[in-house]
């Protein structure tokens, strides 16, 4: 009799997490270069999350902002634009197109019609109107080289006009013409955020123009993106691809036969690792512990949890729309949650000490100091506040 698929333990998943995500010791990485390539995409919605999910992967973390800043606003070597379910990530450049193909086609598509629709029913221009705004707002950017929303106004004022949304809903309000269009022209692959106007946590970002990139066929990229996701997060069940992604699941199921994905089995049930990445695969060297930002890609990385996160922490670390805040982990589980101060220190506190102990509280402290110290006299508050992290902080 044939024997089944291969069984990945929680311990082995827990193994593979702490080597791939480079948070074990021995795995920490040399860049923010290595980390983005590491985790495949940092999220970028909350700024400061690109930072601290670096500053806990670098060997040296005291490098995080400069190399950082290096990376995306100097060597270009990092890249923020939209991605995966229409969300903010930092991706390595050569990764662009394969984003761009897999994800954003269909996105920008449904974008711009929405824009389109919503112009109508306000009584503005029309598409044709929207096309020469949009050609002279390009044609802007590329002679600045970076700029704001509004340096961009002042080359096309047009950009400044304003229309009324969802008139009579409950959400109604008044969009300018340039907030919606450079979000469009973003999941277009046609625009990419640029350096902030003001530190590492800023929100206000200038806007550049998309690096070149090829336009690849969308099933091939989409098999490419599911290829490296996997490298990194298998083994992972179908409901985790479908959910990380944002694709359909026959999207799914066709990216994984044609990648050559490699069926094994968790406790969850079915789920899937790269083709060559079925053998099993030894713990790190030591213990670890690591403080990860609100929105982290390790703590955002799948959509079914339980291995890593006990469901009864989810009140305290998850926010009401399913965002998590900073999190606490040891030995590849979550195990409380930290915050920073108004005075700059930071706190922590653990919710399920079960399995922890002296070791682990001295691990947790020897992170938190050297968190604190690379921060040095930068304030952060999470974009998405959690009960926990408010309570902490206060």
């Amino acid at each position: 009799m044939a024997a089944g698929p291969r069984h990945i333990d929680v311990a082995e998943r827990r193994a593979r997490l702490a080597r791939r995500h480079r948070l074990a010791a021995e795995a920490r990485a040399a860049s923010p270069e290595e980390v983005a390539d590491s985790l495949v995409a940092l999220h970028g919605t909350d700024p400061a999350t690109v930072y601290l999910g670096v500053g806990a992967r670098l060997a040296d973390p005291a490098k995080t902002v400069p190399e950082t800043e290096r990376a995306l606003y100097e060597d270009r070597t990092l890249v923020r634009m939209h991605g995966m379910r229409h969300t903010v990530f930092v991706f390595p450049a050569a990764l662009t197109a394969v984003v761009h193909a897999s994800t954003g086609l269909e996105i920008a598509a449904r974008a711009r019609a929405a824009l389109i629709k919503d112009m109508a029913k306000a009584g503005a221009p029309d598409e044709a109107w929207l096309r020469e705004v949009e050609e002279s707002a390009l044609a802007a950017l590329a002679r600045r080289g970076q700029a704001t929303a509004a340096e961009l106004a002042q080359d096309e004022p047009r950009l400044r006009e304003r229309f009324a949304y969802a008139a009579g809903k409950s959400y109604e309000g008044v969009h300018t013409v340039s907030s919606r269009l450079l979000r469009v022209l973003g999941v277009e692959g046609k625009v990419v955020r640029g350096r902030p106007l003001g530190s590492w946590t800023s929100t206000q970002f200038r806007w550049a123009p998309a690096p070149a990139h090829p336009e690849l066929p969308a099933a091939a990229a989409r098999t490419d993106l599911l290829r490296r996701w996997l490298s990194v997060c298998g083994p992972a069940t179908e409901a985790d691809l479908k959910w990380w992604t944002g694709w359909r699941v026959t999207d799914v199921r066709r990216a994984l036969a044609a990648a050559g994905a490699r069926e094994v089995a968790v406790d969850e049930g079915t789920a899937y690792v790269a083709p060559d990445d079925a053998d099993p695969v030894a713990g790190p060297a030591g213990p670890w512990a690591a403080l990860l930002p609100a929105l982290d890609p390790t703590a955002m990385g799948w959509q079914q949890r339980d291995w890593y996160l006990a469901p009864g922490l989810r009140p305290a670390l998850f926010d009401g729309s399913g965002n998590v805040g900073p999190t606490v982990w040891w030995n590849g589980r979550v195990v409380g949650g930290w915050a920073q101060r108004p005075s700059g220190e930071i706190v922590w506190r653990l919710l399920d000490p079960g399995g922890t102990g002296r070791e682990a509280e001295a691990a947790i402290a020897e992170r938190a100091e050297r968190l604190e110290s690379w921060m040095g006299t930068t304030r952060v508050t999470p974009r998405f506040r959690t009960p926990l992290e408010k309570e902490l902080a206060a």
